[in-house]
């Protein structure tokens, strides 16, 4: 299934993950789906508890609040977003381990290098990963 971003939010999730480095960003990704396609409406940025350079955790507080925020717009949870600051776009171990709803599209930033990476993945029960169409427009 493909997974529409707006350039405007990519930018934002770029920058912010920019600010936030070499500590990993996360938050969540709401929205709808529509004829086949998941549209991302809206980013939310939460604290990693962890304060990690390899992995994250999402605020339980701030994750509710979002929660919470998605459901009084009419949106629904899409999955959630992290950035790798020195490390490809792409599932480590950790994050493999860690994804358990094969529904979720798990957004993966990566500042490594020159230009950012944005991809979408799900991940199966088995934890084979899928790499989704993204589209930023």
């Amino acid at each position: 299934m493909p997974v529409e971003l707006k350039l405007t939010d990519y930018l934002e999730m770029v920058r912010h993950a920019r600010a936030t480095a070499p500590i990993e960003d996360c938050g969540l990704l709401g929205g709808r789906i529509e004829d086949g396609v998941k549209k991302v409406e809206k980013v939310f940025y939460l604290t990693n508890t962890d304060q990690s350079e390899e992995h994250f955790s999402l605020d339980p507080k701030e994750q509710f609040a979002a929660v919470k925020e998605l459901r009084a717009q009419g949106l629904v949870l899409l999955g959630n977003w992290h950035s790798h600051p020195a490390s490809p776009s792409r599932p480590s171990e950790e994050d493999k381990r860690l994804a358990f709803d094969t529904q979720a599209s798990y957004f993966i930033l990566s500042l490594n290098g020159g230009e950012p990476v944005l991809n979408s993945f799900q991940v199966s029960r088995d934890k084979v990963v899928t790499k989704e169409d993204l589209r930023i427009r």
